[in-house]
C-alpha cells in the first residue's frame, strides 16, 4: 500500500487579506474627521461677536467712574515755628511733625473719542489720560507730635504756633507730592487701573484679549 497517498498534505496557514484588519478602524477616522468639521462649524456659527465698537465700550467704563483715585502717599512733613512776645522778651519755638495723606486722582470725565484710538490689526487700544491730580493734602494732626521750646509759652502763643505749622506742614506736604518718584509711581499705578478697568468690559464684548497702550500726560516720553 502506497502511504504517501493516504496521508494528506498540511494544510498552508490562513492569513486574512490586509484590508480587512484595517477595515475596523476607518469608521472611526471618518467619525474624528467628521466631529471635527462639526465643532468648527459650530464655532463659526455661535462664536461671540463683538458688541458694538472698542471706543465706546471703554467710553461706558469710564463713565461709570468719572474720576478714579489711583495712588496715595503717605508724609511726614517736619516744620518748626517762632513766636516773640512783650518787645522781644518771651520768645517760644514749635517743632512738628504733622502725618499727612495725598491722592492722586485721573479724571475720567475729560477722555472722549479724541483721546484714544483702535488698531484693528494688531489689536491694540490707545488711551491717552489727562494729567494727574494731586488732592489738597489731608493733614492728621490727632497724631501730631510737637516739640515747644520756651521758659514761658502762653496759650495765645501756643496756638499760634500750631496755626503757622499746620499752614507749613500743608505746603510742605504739596512739595513733596510733588516729587518725580512718587509721580512715578502715582502715573504707573493710572496705568494699571486704567488697564484692568478696560480689559474685562473688552473680553466681555468679544474682543478677547487687547493689547492696552495708556499714556499720560504731563509724563516724559520714553528714550
Amino acid at each position: 500500500m502506497d502511504l504517501d497517498r493516504l496521508t494528506p498534505a498540511p494544510s498552508a496557514p490562513s492569513v486574512a487579506p490586509p484590508y480587512r484588519r484595517q477595515s475596523g478602524v476607518l469608521p472611526w477616522l471618518l467619525f474624528l474627521v467628521a466631529a471635527t468639521f462639526a465643532g468648527w462649524l459650530a464655532w463659526q456659527l455661535w462664536r461671540p461677536e463683538p458688541i458694538g465698537d472698542p471706543l465706546a465700550t471703554s467710553l461706558v467704563a469710564f463713565d461709570k467712574q468719572d474720576r478714579l483715585t489711583v495712588f496715595s502717599a503717605q508724609l511726614a512733613p517736619v516744620v518748626a515755628s517762632d513766636d516773640s512776645r512783650l518787645f522781644g522778651l518771651v520768645t517760644s519755638r514749635q517743632v512738628a511733625v504733622i502725618p499727612a495723606r495725598v491722592d492722586y486722582a485721573i479724571n475720567l470725565g475729560k477722555v472722549g473719542r479724541d483721546r484714544m484710538r483702535w488698531d484693528a490689526g494688531t489689536r491694540t487700544l490707545t488711551v491717552r489720560l489727562p494729567a494727574l491730580e494731586v488732592t489738597r493734602p489731608n493733614l492728621d494732626e490727632g497724631r501730631a507730635q510737637y516739640l515747644r521750646e520756651g521758659v514761658w509759652i502762653t496759650r495765645a502763643a501756643q496756638d499760634k504756633l500750631t496755626r503757622d505749622n499746620t499752614l507749613l506742614a500743608e505746603r510742605q506736604a504739596v512739595e513733596q507730592a510733588a516729587n518725580p518718584a512718587l509721580l512715578g509711581l502715582a502715573r504707573g499705578a493710572a496705568k494699571d487701573a486704567i488697564r484692568q478697568n478696560l480689559s474685562s468690559p473688552l473680553q466681555v464684548a468679544g474682543y478677547g484679549d487687547v493689547k492696552l497702550a495708556v499714556t499720560i500726560d504731563g509724563e516724559q516720553a520714553a528714550p
